[in-house]
């Protein structure tokens, strides 16, 4: 009986890249490959279809994990109660799709008897980073392996390999972007848009139409329970279901364009486009409906804790202790944003035009100058006095001193 072979679990998209690294990975170490595919609602092609050219192109396994609805609730609704945007404009498309990913590999990994993972990303981008540090946090005793990285395996021999072999697999269809999308979004980058002085052409666009020609507006009411969407105009809906919903509609409106020049992991800065339509209408939602529910202090904290959450998520640490940590306290904010929000979604924008909570922390009476006033305005005297009280104390001190601010004289004839 033969010795058997190591195996390497690859991460397989279906394209050029991918198909041939089943083959050269064989070729450089020896090892069987077992091929996983994930949907997280990227479109294209069947699963089916992916996985029977895997096994064409010389898997000996291939795993294939319909994983839209464990995105949405686990990986898009933690980003959406996070309200997580880095740089305070990237929803973090990609960087939530990979450690889902990243599960499936690790449990296609142990299921197939594989010591090592492989991807297909770059040396010089965030993917990589987000895998192998999401798998070595799963899975500590697993090694990874990136054949374009660590193999060599450039664009221009893989068309070779792949004709060379005749592998089932398109090669003389060259697209001008790199491309990566899923249900929370889809990032475009590379090709002309690497000059930072071009502008997007239409082209680059497939999530959201061109929001200068919009339809008439679209209200819209969004329910939210705890800080997920449960309903979408009165019809329920899951998780995933809000998405998909938002991002047609928003979409129609060209809600949710996002065009940055981004801080890499690597230290370089990078020209990215983001198509987010359903993401970016429902982080506008969130955000207010958090406005109507969370205490003051809450919040003011809760921003400089999403920006941090942003930030591992990001740079791959989803699977890290700091990560888990603040998933704690968000999830405790969460217990009260609860209500409708009503929305309108037109060229470009989702402007919020209502809000309606029976956990609010507005209080009417308290918030109107008319008749029903419950506010006792004779408190604030003592309340300024005691806020500006420390900023007085060093004012007079600087005075004192010589110190004080010179305010200038104004001719007042």
């Amino acid at each position: 009986m033969s010795e058997h072979k190591d195996r390497v679990v690859l991460a397989y998209s279906g394209g050029l890249d991918t198909s041939v690294a089943i083959g050269w990975i064989g070729e450089q170490t020896g090892a069987e490959v077992v091929t996983v595919s994930v949907d997280v609602g990227q479109g294209g092609e069947d699963l089916e279809v992916i996985r029977q050219r895997a096994l064409d192109c010389g898997a000996v396994e291939a795993y294939i994990a319909d994983a839209r609805d464990e995105f949405a609730n686990e990986y898009c609704m933690p980003a959406l109660a996070a309200n997580g945007l880095y740089m305070d404009a990237y929803p973090l498309v990609s960087a939530i799709s990979r450690p889902t990913i990243v599960r499936h590999l690790v449990t296609a990994a142990r299921q197939f008897g594989a010591t090592t993972v492989a991807h297909g990303c770059t040396g010089k981008g965030n993917d990589q980073v987000r895998f192998e540090v999401g798998i070595t946090s799963l899975a500590p005793d697993l090694t990874c392996l990136s054949p374009v990285r660590d193999l060599a395996l450039t664009r221009d021999f893989a068309i070779s390999y792949a004709n060379k072999h005749n592998l089932p697999i398109e090669t003389t269809h060259h697209n001008p972007f790199s491309i990566d999308q899923n249900v929370w979004g889809r990032a475009i980058e590379t090709g002309y848009l690497e000059d930072i002085w071009n502008a997007p052409t239409k082209d680059v666009y497939t999530y959201t139409d061109d929001p200068a020609y919009p339809p008439l507006p679209d209200e819209v009411v969004i329910t939210f329970e705890a800080g997920i969407p449960v309903a979408i105009d009165g019809r329920k809906v899951t998780p995933l279901e809000a998405i998909q919903e938002l991002n047609r509609r928003a979409g129609a409106q060209g809600i949710g364009r996002i065009d940055i020049v981004e801080d890499r992991m690597v230290g370089i800065k990078s020209r990215e486009i983001y198509e987010a339509p359903g993401a970016m209408t429902l982080i506008e939602a969130h955000r207010e409906l958090e406005n109507v529910t969370l205490d003051r202090e809450q919040a003011r904290f809760k921003r400089r804790v999403s920006d941090r959450w942003s930030e591992l998520v990001y740079e791959g640490q989803w699977f890290s202790p700091l990560k888990n940590s603040l998933d704690a306290f968000i999830n405790d904010t969460q217990r009260y944003v609860s209500g409708d929000i009503r929305m309108t979604l037109h060229g470009g924008r989702a402007t919020v035009t209502g809000r309606r909570s029976d956990t609010s922390l507005y209080d009417f009476n308290l918030a109107t100058y008319d008749e029903g006033d419950s506010f006792d305005q004779s408190s604030a005297r003592g309340f300024i006095e005691i806020t500006g009280l420390t900023t007085k104390l060093a004012a007079a001190r600087d005075v004192a001193f010589g110190r004080g601010v010179d305010v200038g004289t104004t001719n007042l004839s």
